[in-house]
């Protein structure tokens, strides 16, 4: 699927191939650690079956090809028709079609995976908008045969809000507008629910799902970086135009919504110097979460 064909895409392929770096699709490349990571964790083997939940742009499924070998199959799961389209495009170009297998579901609903028939299970920032996680890792435990793991990454949203300091957008201070910034923080509704599930859940929640399913041997590895040089340092149309989830607008169409042009024109040039120097804070909480059935 080419992302810049006519053809309208869905929320999740929108943020995820214009969306998410600004435009910029050479931003993937800083995801290229976290997929080695959840599939050195998988601990994959030749001939085994790999189920990809919420596989998105297929960044760990697409890899997996090659570990499985031509006597093993990826399952490319997600609930947007979109993304298994275009990972099957991918999987069509490399000739592994036959290694393939698509499925439109979620991560809480996968009864069109048989019980007892896949080795591993891996997600990639997945379960982080999952509302039931509980029955998630239930289904999880369900597909794998005996023996079979998981190998999942999710950002820990809750932890994050707790090391940021406020009146900050990724990083960046807006202290000194925090009027303005109090107005176009409006515009991220979904983001302010209270039932938001990006935020009800740390890294001692996924282990306490994955045993309460009947998992062992789960394993929670926990990075918190935290340092000088926000994101998109230097590069304010990308930061500009970059949304933080599917469901956020970019800063663009968020200071467009709730700001008048005056305030906009005050907001923007409030913050363009502060990226554009790279004068913010990366604050990331990541969890590898593994286990066994």
């Amino acid at each position: 699927m080419n992302p810049n064909s006519e053809k309208p895409l869905d929320k999740w392929m929108t943020w995820l191939l214009k969306k998410r770096f600004g435009g910029n699709p050479a931003g993937i490349e800083g995801m290229f650690p976290v997929r080695d990571k959840v599939i050195e964790n998988a601990q994959l083997k030749e001939g085994n079956v790999l189920l990809d939940v919420g596989t998105g742009d297929g960044l760990i499924g697409c890899a997996a090809l090659e570990k499985v070998g031509a006597n093993g199959k990826v399952i490319f799961s997600d609930i947007s028709q979109d993304a298994l389209d275009y990972c099957k495009e991918f999987a069509n170009e490399v000739n592994a079609l036959d290694q393939t297998d698509f499925a439109l579901a979620s991560a809480a609903d996968l009864s069109r995976i048989s019980d007892a028939s896949v080795d591993v299970v891996t997600t990639r920032s997945v379960l982080i908008y999952e509302l039931n996680k509980k029955k998630a890792f239930e289904e999880f435990y369900r597909v794998l045969k005996p023996d079979g793991r998981i190998s999942l990454f999710e950002p820990i949203a809750k932890v994050v809000s707790q090391l940021q300091k406020p009146n900050t957008y990724l990083g960046y201070d807006a202290l000194p507008i925090k009027d303005l910034f109090k107005k176009v923080m409006k515009a991220f509704t979904w983001n302010n629910n209270p039932d938001n599930p990006m935020g009800d859940f740390d890294e001692r929640d996924l282990v306490n799902f994955a045993v309460a399913a009947g998992f062992s041997h789960a394993k929670a590895d926990l990075e918190i970086q935290v340092g000088k040089a926000g994101m998109f340092a230097g590069q304010w149309d990308r930061f500009y135009n970059a949304s933080m989830n599917p469901n956020a607008p970019t800063l663009r169409e968020a200071v467009e919504q709730q700001l008048s042009d005056e305030e906009a024109m005050i907001f923007v040039e409030h913050m363009r110097p502060l990226v554009e120097a790279g004068d913010g804070w990366v604050t990331q909480v990541l969890c590898y979460l593994t286990a066994s059935k």
